[in-house]
């Protein structure tokens, strides 16, 4: 039998432990879309092949793309920078795909050089002027947590999100729950 004590030592971890599982278990978290996005829009970066957007990177522009034909959009930013040994980049595929969709070329600024959220975000703050504020356009998933990235890095941020694939990735979706919570849990 138990001592109560031994009990009462091991009820924190399993409080924690549930706590993470229901997380994790649960349906994806979803950051508030913008009802009216700032005239400024950041296009988080995807996958591209051998110079064409890959289906999700695809689905982020053409959601830019929808709002930038809403009217109010001045300039939209494509950040995404090339693996090793591939001649394009994601900023770059991203503004000549919307380039080609109708966005004149003075309101695209292709950010070419990051690998990461973080470095897509700290990229394309300094392409911009101080304290221009930015609507994120990323997937539902990668929202909450660009979102909450943005504001760390104290940029004035929402988020309008295009919508996920009907056969998404529970890989992905997991991968995305467990870096929010590793960013909750230890920051930048």
């Amino acid at each position: 039998m138990r001592s109560r004590g031994a009990v009462l030592s091991t009820l924190p971890l399993t409080v924690a432990a549930l706590l993470v599982a229901g997380f994790l278990l649960t349906p994806g978290l979803r950051a508030p879309s913008a009802a009216v996005p700032y005239p400024t829009l950041v296009v988080l970066g995807a996958a591209q092949y051998a110079g064409h957007p890959s289906p999700a990177f695809q689905r982020r522009l053409d959601h830019a793309l929808k709002l930038y034909r809403a009217g109010g959009v001045r300039a939209v930013v494509v950040t995404g920078g090339r693996r090793p040994g591939d001649p394009y980049t994601e900023g770059g595929v991203g503004t000549a795909y919307l380039n080609e969709h109708g966005v004149p070329g003075r309101a695209l600024i292709a950010e070419t050089r990051s690998r990461t959220t973080i470095e897509n975000l700290r990229n394309a703050r300094t392409s911009l002027p101080p304290r221009t504020p930015v609507t994120l356009v990323t997937d539902e998933a990668h929202a909450p947590r660009a979102l909450a990235l943005a504001r760390a890095l104290g940029l004035e941020a929402n988020v309008s999100a295009s919508p996920l694939s009907t056969q998404v990735s529970r890989v992905y979706l997991l991968r995305e729950k467990l870096a929010l919570m590793g960013y909750a849990l230890l920051g930048i």
